[in-house]
């Protein structure tokens, strides 16, 4: 790594740098090697002081301090796994704060319901990293759960972590609103695409798009706001629309919006290189709208499965409740030894 810093650092001597629009690329890129030798040093020194400290406690026969230091061996232990996969993330995007979709199956109820579980499935797991979350569009079912929703969580690296969610997410479990107590199977879509900063160049042209205003609702279709605050921008070559109600302003709101169409158009484009590099027919099926990644088992049995690497896990509360770590991880190291 410290050879790829001297080679970026050498490129910054050039004196048309500020005249080059990829400059602030350039620095970003020199701030993410530094932080990831600085941790590298850091967990190394931690590791050398743990060993130094338990030798003496050992030598002092020091119960107390030996437990101590083997809390503080578990902690460092996770930091280090987690620099380790930060290292993986090399992608354009990885660094960037992302934009998560989620869409209600076909099943009325039952569906929403679980859109909306998967939603705060990925809430937790964001506030877990104290990353900040943001609703931009709710859509409520009429009796339960949601039909669609968009949240964007802004964290370092937080697309590098849940870009490979996209997918078809399937729920099996007895029903809380059959009286029957039958058991069901429900499916919701995730997609993530990550938000486009000032780095990364995507041109629109105004007159692709068509904008419609109206007003905000919340649940049961009630009105939140009396002016038509809300916003819908459809990008008329791709059919790609996006919509944002959670500010009432209708400003903010269409400025959030614009942000979300350059996204998913971002998104759209890293697809098509994908195919031109004939890397599309293996991981279309990892991230495609009608392939089903992860099953979850409520019933007969306790069981969530990643369908594509096949970790699974029985602890279902947990991994409901945002402990998708281990499900993350091993998806990263899949997506690594692919390349």
């Amino acid at each position: 790594m410290e050879k790829d810093l001297l080679e970026l650092k050498q490129k910054t001597n050039d004196p048309n740098i500020w005249e080059n629009l990829e400059a602030k690329t350039l620095f970003q890129n020199i701030k993410i090697v530094e932080k990831k030798i600085a941790d590298f040093h850091r967990i190394k020194q931690s590791l050398s002081d743990l060993k130094e400290f338990y030798a003496f406690a050992v030598d002092e026969n020091d119960q107390q301090t030996i437990i101590q230091l083997v809390e503080d061996s578990n902690q460092l232990l996770k930091d280090s796994t987690e620099v380790r996969y930060l290292n993986l993330m090399n992608g354009e995007a990885d660094q960037n704060n992302a934009f998560v979709e989620i869409h209600a199956g076909a099943g009325g109820t039952e569906s929403q319901d679980w859109a909306e579980m998967l939603q705060r499935m990925y809430v937790r797991w964001a506030e877990s990293k104290t990353y900040r979350v943001s609703l931009l569009q709710e859509s409520r079912g009429e009796e339960a759960g949601i039909k669609s929703s968009t949240i964007k969580i802004s964290g370092d690296f937080t697309y590098g972590w849940l870009k490979r969610e996209s997918g078809i997410h399937r729920l099996v479990r007895i029903s809380p609103f059959d009286s029957n107590k039958r058991r069901h199977t429900s499916f919701a879509s995730i997609w993530v695409y990550p938000e486009i900063d000032e780095k990364i160049e995507i041109d629109i042209n105004e007159t692709d798009l068509r904008i419609d205003t109206y007003r905000a609702s919340g649940a049961g279709g009630q009105h939140v706001n009396k002016t038509d605050s809300a916003v819908r921008i459809t990008h008329i070559p791709t059919k790609v629309v996006v919509q944002c109600q959670n500010d009432r302003s209708q400003h903010k709101n269409k400025s959030n919006a614009m942000a979300m169409l350059k996204s998913r158009l971002y998104e759209l484009e890293l697809q098509k290189r994908k195919e031109e590099e004939n890397k599309i027919h293996s991981e279309k099926k990892d991230i495609g709208w009608g392939h089903q990644i992860r099953s979850y088992v409520l019933h007969p049995y306790k069981l969530i499965k990643d369908l594509r690497t096949n970790h699974e896990s029985s602890n279902v509360n947990d991994i409901l409740n945002g402990d998708i770590d281990k499900f993350l991880e091993t998806a990263l190291y899949q997506t690594k030894d692919k390349k």
